[in-house]
Formats: C-alpha cells, structure tokens, sequence
C-alpha cells in the first residue's frame, strides 16, 4: 500500500529504512520531501565499472579488487591493526584496518571471497588499502561490478554515504516510474541544448562510465545547465512575485513637496551630478506612485547617495507623512544624523535620533515625538524596529548598507508603516557594486538605480602595497604627511593582540604609533567602544585635533573626514576586495591627491595577489565587484549570512551568470503563458521558503 500512495512530494519517512531519526538528521542536508534527494546532485563520482587484476596496481590509484584471504591477522606496532591479506592469482594487498570490531574480524575466514575499493598505496610488504569500503562475498556469490560511476553524495553527521546512495536509489526508481512534469519550455530546452529534467537527473546521480567528468567537474555539463537554469528561474521568479505583490499594494503617493526639494538642492554648496539627478527622478516617479517603491540604489564610495536619499526624504516630510533612515552601526547612523540636521536646519521639521546606547530619557522622548508625528525624520540603528517604537504615519523607509540587514529585520520596520494608508516606500542603498548578472539574481525584487558618476574635481586615491618589513618607511611617511597638516586612519582587523589571528591589532598599532609619532595626537576607535566614546574620538578627528586615527574596519563605512588623505590598512592581504575599496574610500574626498597603502604580510599567496592587484589598478568599484565575485564567490559581496537569501542548490551565480538574461526572458515568457507551470517551479526549489522574502 506504502509504494503506491508515496511520490516524490511525500515526506522522506515514506522512504524504506527512514524514521523520525533519520529524517531529523537528513534535514541538515536541507531534506525533507522524496523529491529533494533527486537535487541532492553528488560532489564527485568513483569509477567502481572496472575489476582490476591486484598485479596491475600502482600506489595512488583508487579502484576495485577482489581477492581470497590468504591470511588475517591482529598486530600491535604502536596501535593495533587488523591485517587480511588477500590474492587473485596475479599479486597480493594487504587491506588494514585500523578500526575493527571481532565480529568484523571473524568474518576474514581464510579462503572467502572479498571484494574491496580504495586507495593504493605503498605499504611495508607490498602495496595495501586502508580501510577500504569492503564486501565478504558467499560462496554463489560473484563480485558485482557497477554500470555507471558511483556518486558521493554531501553528508552530514549520522548518516552514512551508503545510506544516501539507497535513498537517492529509491528516489530514482519513484522519479523513473513517475516522471515529474517538464516544467521549462520547449524553446528553452532546444536553444541550450537542453535534456529533459529526467533525463539530467539520471545521468548526474548515474552517470555512464564514459561520461566528461572534466565538463561535470567544471559545472558545465548540459545536465548541470538544465538544472541550473531551473534553479536560477526558480529564486528569480519568487523575487519577482514580491514585487509584482507590492505593487498591487498601496502605499501613500508622495505628489507633492517638490518646491522644496528644488530648494534643497539649489542650496547645496555643490552641483549634484547627471546621475544623482538622474537617480532623484526615478525616485521621485515612484513616490508619487499609489503603490510602495521598492528601490535599490548602487554607488561606489562618495558617489553621493546620502543627498539622493535625503531629497526622498524632505518630499516625504513636505507631505506631512514620516521618514525613516536605519543604518547598520552607530557610527554611520551618527554621520547620518550630522548631515541631516545640517541639510535640514532652515527647514523647520523635528528630527528624532534612535539607538540602543541612548540615554533612557532620551529614548523616550523620541519615541514619543516618533509617536506623536511630530518627528517627521527618525534616524538610527536596528533600535528603529524594536518593540515600543511607533510611528504615527511611516511613508517612507531608507535603509542604508542594506546587505548588513537581514530580511527579518528590513520586514520588521517595513511593517511599522503599515496603516491605513498602506505600506511604506522602501528606498535602500548599498556602496558596493553589484555586477550587473547578480544584481539580476539577487535583487529581482527591487528596482535598481545605479549613480555611476563621482562628483567633479574627486581625484582616484593612489594605491600601492608594500609588505609589512616597510612599516617604519611608511610610518615615516605619515609624519610627513602629518606635519603638512593633513590627516591619516591606521587600518587594523582585530582589537587586541590574538594568539590565533596573527593580524596587526589596533591596540598594539595605536601604542606603537602614539610613540613613533610624538607629539602628533593619535586616536583609536573600535566597535566595543562606547557610542559616546566613539563619537567624542570621531568629531576630534574630524575637527582636524587627531591627526592619525587608529581603527578597525568599523570606519569602513560612515565616516567623512575631507581632511584625511592617507589611509594605511594592517594585513591587507586577510581582506576582500569590496571591503578593501569601501576602506579605501574613505580618503579622497578632499582637495589634495590621497594614497592608499596597503600592507601586507610574506609570503603572499596566489589568490591574495591577484586581489591587491586589482586594488592597485583600479578605481573602478563596479570593476572591482564583479573581480571580488569571480575570486571569493556571491557570498561575501553580498553578505547572504546576514541578508537571510537562500543558498543555491546547485547554480553558481559566478559560473552561471550568464544564463541570467535568458533566465528573464524565460520569467516573463513562462510568467505571462503559463502561470501554474511557475508556481510549480518555485515550489519544487524553494519548498518552504517559498515565501522566504516576505517574512
């Protein structure tokens, strides 16, 4: 009864052998339903298709033997072992064990049959195995020799590779009896040459010995491309369902207020560039759209998001309806709130400032004028989204470095401006690049805007690195630099001195340089400073009384000090290379030529290397983006740790990339002709996360 009622959308408990322990276990493989196992795809394969003669083997080959004991035996050289000797007429190897039970060893009777896969290696009398995957054959029996290449499949703790091959086995033999629908369309299939989805699952979990495992290997096979395009298809069109959602929803269409911003702007002590321009229209379109923006800005560093943000921000107010601007630390929080205020004070509007390292009358007299509505501009960190903070008409929500932010907690202040005027406009920025092809992947729920244009008279920071042998040159260089009045940050990963970490800490650097550079003041910030320790050290800096600031990579983001024109960064070589340019940019913003140094620890490995050369050669953010993608993955440029977004089974966003405009081409085409056919692919990748962007 069991067998005809399971299919592939059944619980893996409906598996032979599965119970409520297993499947506990197989949920850290992220499995839940038969129908997972078949995308469970394995990490390489092993050529079991082949018996070879035991006379034939040479130390590292790794293959199948069969042989009769000729001898087994307990010996103790340091540890004990468990010694069978077996022979096939052409040699003799010698199977060790190292682990072994007595009922393991009383199995190796003298004259049984033992089949057994491994690795070759030299041993004291001849070649051997250890702890080869073995089988004591019966007497009828003979050795079984594989069709195709046996997988070896991702495992977790408890749950052996045998065990998920039988379950992968099951799985296939159901997917065989019942194909799953064909759910890409045919001109897809035919324009990549695509198989069927059947067709790549067999061959990827069984594949024939003959099969390109270079192509396999290097993720291009065509059945590896049909799957992928899936996948890819599949989080693209679930993004998009957000948005197409969003903007059936209605939210307060911001039309008026435009004077002011004109004003604003006009009065600026510089001219906004084309793009910022640019950028404030697309903006300015959608809000006064009776449906919620959801927009992403891209800039590089200096770009000159803030002003574009504020000027949303001012029509928001003019409107008589909230904003919110939440950054990620209080240090970039603080430097928004600075700007603000300083945009806003010919205004008249009340602007209230929110974090968690307030006073407790402080905080509740914003939140009460945050209540009220009589602070039309709230600025602050994550604090922004915490229980007791309500808003009386929230319009508009700006989140900036938005990739630190996880979903939960951009839906958490996004449904603090949900009343009845509807949802809030959602504005988010990032100063890192995102290459285009990502953009595409990652962000498919938001419209992006890209301010590629550094305002006029910003000079490109010049930037070498030196090996760390060169300190005192380079210290050297900032007393010089210094005693021409200007400014420099000293760059150090960790806070104190680690035995297990052997970067430059920010203690040590800041005690080495307070002596080296006396009587010039030094500074140090990092982040388990006090907010009002910090804030005292910064608004010294910038008021030009520090002259070097020591710091960790908490000044990445946030702060502008025009005067600072040298920024020196301890252990370069540890970094990315998006975080390395946001460093890197915080100079440059000033009228004198800045430099960069980059130090670096000996020896230098290849994939190091190559990252400080980009860093050497280019300005370009954009560039330097879709370099750090191609070395270190779409991991750790778009921080998907804290962003919430699900990993991908088997597309890789580098590799894959561009099956990306075809991906949307297919969206619309599937999206517009057959709506069931996307419900079904979303649901067969995602699962339960199928709503995982809304929560």
């Amino acid at each position: 009864m069991q067998e005809t009622e399971t299919n592939l959308s059944s619980p893996l408990t409906a598996l032979r052998g599965v119970g409520p322990a297993l499947a506990e276990k197989l949920k850290r493989l992220n499995l839940r339903r038969v129908e997972d196992l078949l995308f469970l795809l394995p990490l390489r394969y092993e050529d079991r298709t082949k018996l070879y003669k035991i006379g034939s083997l040479k130390p590292g080959m790794r293959c199948l033997v069969s042989g009769e004991v000729l001898r087994a035996e307990t010996v103790y050289r340091g540890r004990r072992n468990l010694l069978v000797r077996i022979g096939d007429g052409s040699g003799q190897i010698t199977l060790r064990f190292f682990y072994f039970s007595r009922q393991q060893q009383s199995r190796f009777r003298v004259g049984a049959l033992v089949s057994a896969f491994g690795n070759v290696r030299a041993g004291p009398v001849g070649v051997e195995m250890v702890h080869p995957e073995y089988r004591v054959l019966r007497p009828e029996q003979s050795v079984v020799v594989s069709n195709t290449l046996t997988p070896i499949y991702p495992m977790t703790e408890g749950v052996q590779q045998g065990r998920l091959r039988n379950l992968a086995g099951q799985a296939l033999a159901m997917m065989k009896k019942a194909p799953p629908d064909e759910l890409l369309p045919q001109s897809v299939r035919d324009k990549y040459g695509m198989p069927s989805l059947v067709e790549a699952l067999i061959l990827l979990h069984e594949p024939p010995p003959e099969a390109n495992l270079a192509e396999i290997d290097a993720g291009k096979h065509p059945c590896q491309l049909r799957l992928c395009f899936e996948e890819l298809l599949a989080h693209y069109m679930s993004l998009r369902n957000l948005r197409d959602r969003a903007r059936k929803e209605s939210a307060v269409a911001l039309g008026g207020g435009g004077d002011t911003v004109a004003r604003f702007i006009s009065g600026l002590p510089y001219r906004l560039t084309a793009a910022q321009q640019r950028v404030i229209t697309e903006i300015t379109s959608d809000l006064e759209s009776p449906h919620p923006m959801m927009r992403l800005i891209q800039g590089d560093v200096g770009s000159g998001k803030t002003v574009v943000a504020a000027a949303a921000c001012l029509r928001a107010m003019t409107c008589g309806v909230q904003a919110a601007v939440m950054a990620p630390t209080e240090l970039l929080a603080e430097q928004h709130w600075q700007n603000f205020c300083g945009w806003f004070r010919d205004f008249g509007y009340e602007l209230a400032w929110l974090s968690g390292s307030q006073r407790p009358a402080e905080r509740r007299a914003s939140i009460e004028a945050i209540a009220s509505g009589a602070a039309r501009l709230v600025i602050g960190t994550h604090a922004l989204f915490q229980e007791g903070v309500k808003f009386k008409q929230l319009a508009l929500v700006v989140i900036d470095e938005q990739h630190r932010f996880g979903v939960h907690q951009r839906m958490a202040l996004r449904d603090k401006g949900v009343t009845g005027g509807g949802h809030p406009h959602q504005l988010v920025m990032t100063a890192t690049p995102i290459p285009r092809t990502l953009a595409m992947a990652a962000y498919a729920d938001l419209d992006v805007s890209v301010i590629d244009e550094l305002p006029p008279g910003r000079r490109a920071v010049q930037t070498v690195a030196l090996p760390d042998t060169r300190r005192a040159e380079v210290v050297g260089r900032v007393r010089t630099a210094c005693k021409d009045g200007q400014q420099a940050y000293w760059v150090c990963p960790l806070i104190e001195e680690s035995d297990v970490l052997d970067y430059q800490a920010a203690e040590a650097s800041y005690a080495m340089l307070k002596e080296a550079l006396a009587p010039m003041r030094v500074g140090l910030v990092h982040g388990r400073m006090k907010a009002t320790a910090k804030e005292k050290i910064m608004r010294a800096f910038k008021a030009g009384k520090i002259n070097v600031l020591v710091a960790t990579t908490v000044i990445e983001v946030g702060v502008d000090v025009p005067n600072a024109s040298l920024m020196i960064i301890e252990n370069a070589e540890r970094m990315g290379l998006s975080q390395l340019h946001q460093l890197r940019g915080r100079v440059g913003r000033g009228a004198k030529q800045s430099h960069c140094v980059m130090l670096y620890r000996q020896p230098l490995g290849q994939l190091a290397r190559e990252r400080l050369a980009v860093l050497r050669d280019t300005n370009d953010g954009f560039l330097i983006a879709q370099r750090d993608l191609e070395l270190r993955g779409p991991g750790e440029l778009l921080g998907t740790r804290q962003t919430g977004l699900p990993e991908y089974r088997i597309a890789d966003l580098v590799r894959d990339a561009e099956l990306m405009p075809e991906v949307l081409t297919s969206a619309e085409m599937i999206q517009r002709d057959n709506p069931a056919a996307e419900q079904a692919i979303v649901r067969r990748w995602l699962g339960d996360a199928y709503q995982y962007g809304k929560v």
